[in-house]
């Protein structure tokens, strides 16, 4: 992973300001560098920072070679394959090689454009990433077409154009890239608008392809929807899909190790409600891990003033918490003990993070300015709780059952995002069924999965980051994708299952994500199987923090 500002003036050299060059270190604190080029008279300067998680060293960004002079690679991604083959090492390199070769060894008469978009097309994994190619003078850049990977612009008051993975939120204009194709900037043609006084447009060629496409629309007749249950080839499907893609994700993280606890330290941890998504990663993760490594599981709870309150005839003796009367808390140590009871040989580490109320106000300036230019009250809830689980700072527990402060020092972070959308999570998926049937049903489905590039993930990831962790999405693999999204909406959750002829044991689990469910039962988890859905805000209880008729959709105060 990576922080990435690149700029293009024609009035000098712009470089981020102390404040924005500090937001990028925070991303990524193993390295950084400055780099400075100069075309007829515009000026391209561009400042990477690196968190080094893949291969046996850290490779220094801007990624450059002598064999492709001034060209070089800005990357904020993982490809976990090129051209379907897993890369072991360090992607970053294998990425600027590949690409470069493709740009030296092209025809004259080869659209750069083209050439870019056939080079990302052999790529599997999430990015963002600015190449500058000096051989057709052009700077591209863009998001993978699910944007899982943050990636912002704004144009100054001067018509110089500048790229970051992050904004510094006191400058006006920053807006993101959109993850709907890959953006080139020609410096020739930047140097002829400025002297003409017009602003000059990336332009943008689409992706060739996406792993979100429905290519086949698997439309049903009510009746022809086969219950669900643990034998289901759908559930073995899926098991397979996920163990696939965490394989890829977390066999092979580097030890960072800073030795600041006495404990063994944890490589992976996981964003951990106790819902269904985030425990299922948990359980399969146990089965590709190596076995001495514990797995950190952070959970947050937020002491919010609206609901929490000791109760007024309450013994003042007896202990009270504001933070284990979170939904989220409640269900993250219910499913802990199933996971510990499934899966006995793992060390797991349950990390209570407590989030004051005085310490969300003393942190709620900066949660805004990383999720800028988003602004309303959802914004902020959602994304405040990210920013104290991802900062890992909690409780945990002893086999005496003594509190003992611990930060995590895992730098992989695991998230179930994505699973409400390909496998029916959401109340309004139910609401379709219920009015419309199948048709509906499938409709509001590929609705929530074309737009999951325009949706929150870039948000999320300058949140996520500041504290030098990597997100990683199992559920967002595009073999996993793509098959969720073509594969019959029965295979994916239970709306609509004939009642006579249901499994006696699983027949009774919700048919929100049922395909989950099943495999989360087969798995041994049968409270977590039947787990309800539950929004972050709520679980965690940042939504409404204050007292007053503020609603999510309202800009911040």
């Amino acid at each position: 992973m990576c922080g990435i500002f690149c700029s293009v003036s024609a009035a000098g050299h712009i470089v981020p300001s102390a404040r924005h060059r500090d937001l990028l270190q925070r991303r990524g604190p193993d390295s950084s560098k400055e780099l400075k080029q100069q075309s007829g008279n515009v000026y391209l300067t561009c400042f990477s920072t690196v968190l080094a998680l893949r291969g046996d060293h850290t490779v220094i960004q801007p990624v450059q070679h002598s064999e492709y002079p001034d060209s070089f690679l800005c990357w904020n991604g993982e490809a976990w394959k090129y051209d379907s083959t897993p890369i072991l090492g360090n992607d970053s390199e294998i990425v600027f090689a590949s690409v470069s070769r493709l740009f030296a060894n092209c025809a004259v008469s080869s659209s750069p454009s083209s050439i870019m978009q056939n080079a990302l097309s052999h790529i599997t994994g999430p990015y963002a990433f600015a190449y500058f190619d000096s051989k057709s003078d052009t700077l591209f850049f863009g998001r993978d077409p699910l944007g899982r990977r943050s990636l912002m612009y704004r144009v100054d008051e001067n018509g110089s154009f500048i790229l970051s993975t992050i904004s510094d939120s006191t400058e006006k204009g920053w807006e993101e890239v959109e993850a709907d194709g890959i953006y080139s900037l020609n410096l020739g043609s930047f140097h002829e608008s400025m002297q003409q006084k017009e602003s000059s447009k990336p332009t943008c060629i689409p992706y060739l392809h996406s792993p979100n496409t429905v290519v086949s629309s698997a439309s049903t007749s009510d009746t022809s929807a086969s219950p669900l249950i643990t034998s289901s080839p759908s559930v073995f499907k899926i098991e397979d899909l996920l163990r696939r893609s965490l394989d890829l994700r977390i066999s092979n993280i580097p030890s960072h190790s800073q030795a600041v606890s006495s404990q063994i330290p944890a490589s992976l941890a996981v964003l951990f409600s106790g819902g269904l998504d985030c425990t299922l990663l948990a359980r399969l993760s146990h089965d590709t891990l190596d076995p001495s490594q514990p797995i950190d599981l952070l959970n947050v709870a937020f002491e919010n003033p609206r609901v929490h309150r000791r109760p007024a005839n309450a013994d003042s003796d007896e202990p009270w918490s504001p933070f284990e009367l979170c939904p989220d808390r409640i269900t993250g140590r219910t499913s802990f003990a199933e996971l510990q009871t499934t899966c006995p040989s793992r060390t797991w580490r349950f990390v209570a993070i407590n989030v004051p109320y005085q310490e969300f106000l003393t942190h709620r300036t900066e949660v805004i300015s990383l999720i800028h230019p988003h602004n309303t009250e959802m914004d902020l809830s959602i994304a405040s709780a990210l920013y104290f689980a991802s900062r890992g700072q909690g409780v945990v527990l002893s086999e005496s059952q003594e509190a003992t402060s611990y930060t995590s020092e895992a730098r992989v972070l695991l998230s179930g995002l994505g699973a409400d959308e390909l496998f029916g999570g959401y109340t309004r998926h139910d609401t379709a069924f219920r009015r419309h049937g199948f048709t509906g049903l499938l409709e509001e489905l590929n609705l929530d999965v074309e737009r999951l590039g325009k949706r929150n993930l870039g948000r999320d990831d300058r949140v996520l980051s500041n504290w030098a962790r990597e997100t990683r999405f199992p559920f967002l693999d595009e073999d996993l994708v793509s098959w969720a999204v073509n594969a019959p909406v029965w295979e994916r959750c239970g709306f609509g299952e004939d009642h006579t002829t249901l499994d006696s044991e699983t027949g009774t689990l919700e048919p929100a994500k049922k395909v989950l469910r099943c495999l989360a039962w087969k798995l041994g988890m049968k409270n977590v199987a039947a787990e309800k859905k539950r929004a972050i805000q709520f679980g965690a209880r940042t939504a409404k923090m204050e007292v007053g008729k503020s609603k999510g959709t309202h800009t911040i105060a």
